[in-house]
């Protein structure tokens, strides 16, 4: 499964967080994992590319984020918890279209290995601006806070969030994406 990803977000303070999590709190908290993966030269990062396995409960996904002129072209593969337990441990990758665009991408899946997880709990709902998410992330032993908004249209869902942000009094803060800021980490611990 293909969808392109068009997307806004902020980073939350504790406070903003918590005045978010009261409009949100009718909605269930679902706990993912990220895991993610990428040489030991990181040659994925230097692509741009974004490859990771997400644990559910009950399931897994393998995704793959390519960029685009707007946006980010995600490519989706269901997995068991089994499946995604044995690549997540193994860094053995079975043949489907993701690996084959990895290759196509310039990048050899043999060379790629486990960099580690970041723990999301996340409430998400249908507003009337697009897919909301209200995130605390947990990795390397930091906490962040972020809310996220998923739109059809770049330009409209823009001044949409940016609306939503004013009138929550919410100022807008540079979010870079959950990949980077787990990264960020790594090169501090090397």
């Amino acid at each position: 499964m293909n969808h392109l990803e068009i997307e806004y977000k902020t980073m939350l303070n504790k406070a903003e967080f918590n005045r978010m999590e009261t409009l949100f709190s009718h909605i269930p908290a679902i706990t993912q994992t990220n895991y993610y993966f990428d040489t030991d030269d990181f040659i994925m990062r230097k692509k741009h590319l974004s490859l990771r396995i997400r644990t559910f409960d009950k399931g897994a996904e393998l995704t793959l984020k390519i960029p685009k002129e707007v946006g980010t072209l995600e490519h989706n593969i269901d997995l068991s918890r089994q499946e995604a337990r044995q690549i997540i441990e193994s860094c053995q990758f079975p043949d489907n279209t993701i690996k084959d665009l990895i290759y196509e991408q310039g990048v050899d899946c043999n060379q790629l290995r486990n960099l580690g997880h970041l723990t999301t709990v996340r409430r998400e709902k249908e507003s009337s601006i697009g897919l909301m998410a209200l995130d605390k992330n947990n990795y390397a032993g930091r906490i962040d806070y972020e809310l996220e908004l998923e739109v059809e249209e770049a330009d409209k869902g823009k001044a949409d969030f940016e609306a939503f942000l004013l009138e929550n009094g919410i100022d807008l803060k540079y979010a870079k994406s959950k990949v980077a800021r787990f990264c960020s980490t790594l090169k501090q611990n090397d």
